[in-house]
């Protein structure tokens, strides 16, 4: 398939007709999500006797589901479809929703809830798959679907915050219905939504999947994505027990004033990043993104000495790294995978999401040393560098020679 050669003078959120589809599909999904997830540790605490450690294991169950199993999501989003894939898994997160209003048994609950990893796992491969295939060569789109997720992180949980105290059923009924609504877009637009994935794919074409694990572009891109989860973890993990530990009972306040300030910062930033994106090299933006990480553990470590203030001026670095590199493993993935594997390619991309469970255990290890830990996490950022960087030709020339090598693979 031919792509249209990017046009990075265009607005960001100047967006054609499927882009505008899939965006708006993105934005339920993150409300849906947000507006239930956050609260998922205290409503198996509150309505299960299970213990902490059994609903960390739980609540990090549902992660680790979606991230290993998206390899095989991606895989039959290759083989299959993205449309019917991804219709299955949003009629799972509908019924699995519908189900937890009326859900009491324990054991009931936890397999519903870990269900959610497994629906994620046709959804995320699916969804960029065909985001990538609407954008042509422009990666930027996955900035856009960046301050998406930003959006659905404000709006989320001051819905689910609500409801949560209404009662169980309107709590869960929510994010049922976004992910119908989600359902319902997706079988309302699926000749379009198949038709722009079936253009791009020749007859005979099946998953590459020894193929994409052989691929070092994509593996550095994953790595990279590892470790950037890996320091982003440390604001939803590390950092409250920092802050509890120098502030005390004042923490809860002070951590939910840094993270609205991040959630907004976050949204507000994109724009101005893109338009540092086409002003900088490849490269420097990188950079700037991990010295906005690295920065940003030095207020913190500073804020026990000098004051709260130096709290707020780090997120302001941590939301610009944040900002940055955030979306950079996907725009990567875009870049180098062919439309016959862009699916498996992303699933496989999932496996980045693991970071979010190393990055806490390693923080843990290291907090009781706090200025060793701030040191090794503004040090850490870095080990993506070398990962994103560009080193290769051209993004048209990079997809010839995937184009090469997928009538050479040997599936």
């Amino acid at each position: 398939m031919s792509q249209p050669a990017p046009n990075t003078s265009k607005p960001l959120w100047h967006l054609d007709g499927l882009q505008a589809l899939l965006t708006a599909g993105s934005l339920l999904n993150a409300i849906a999500f947000f507006a239930a997830m956050p609260f998922a540790s205290i409503y198996l605490a509150t309505h299960t006797p299970l213990s902490n450690a059994a609903i960390g294991a739980v609540v990090g169950g549902i992660a680790l589901i979606g991230s290993v199993g998206g390899v095989l999501g991606g895989v039959l989003v290759d083989r299959f479809g993205a449309v019917p894939m991804m219709s299955l898994g949003l009629v799972a997160y509908t019924g699995i929703y519908v189900s937890l209003t009326v859900a009491r048994e324990t054991s009931v609950i936890v397999a519903l809830l870990l269900g959610l990893g497994a629906a994620r796992l046709f959804v995320e491969p699916g969804g960029k798959k065909l985001l990538s295939l609407a954008a042509g060569d422009d990666g930027r789109i996955f900035r856009v679907r960046y301050m998406v997720l930003c959006f659905g992180a404000i709006i989320g949980p001051a819905i689910g915050g609500v409801l949560y105290n209404v009662s169980v059923t309107a709590f869960f009924a929510v994010p049922a219905l976004f992910y119908a609504g989600y359902f319902v877009l997706v079988l309302v637009f699926r000749k379009q939504l198949s038709f722009q994935e079936s253009s791009g794919m020749e007859a005979g074409t099946h998953f590459p999947l020894r193929a994409a694990v052989r691929d070092r572009k994509l593996l550095a891109a994953i790595a990279a994505g590892f470790a950037i989860f890996l320091v982003f973890s440390q604001l939803e993990s590390m950092i409250p027990l920092y802050i509890k530990g120098e502030w005390g009972q004042e923490a809860v306040g002070y951590f939910a004033g840094l993270f609205i300030t991040n959630a907004v910062l976050a949204l507000a930033f994109q724009v101005p990043i893109d338009w540092l994106s086409r002003k900088v090299s490849h490269n420097l933006l990188i950079l700037i993104g991990c010295a906005g990480f690295a920065l940003s553990f030095a207020c913190f470590m500073a804020a026990s000495t000098q004051g709260l203030v130096m709290l707020y001026i780090g997120i302001v670095f941590w939301t610009l790294g944040e900002g940055v590199l955030l979306p950079l493993p996907d725009i990567a993935i875009h870049e180098i995978a062919t439309d016959d594997r862009k699916g498996t390619y992303f699933g496989l991309s999932e496996c980045r999401y693991l970071g979010f469970f190393a990055g806490p255990f390693i923080g843990g290890l290291l907090l009781a040393q706090e200025s060793v830990y701030f040191v090794v996490m503004a040090l850490a950022i870095f080990i993506c560098v070398p990962l994103l960087v560009s080193k290769g030709p051209a993004i048209a020339t990079a997809r010839s020679e995937k184009k090469e090598e997928a009538a050479d693979a040997d599936v």
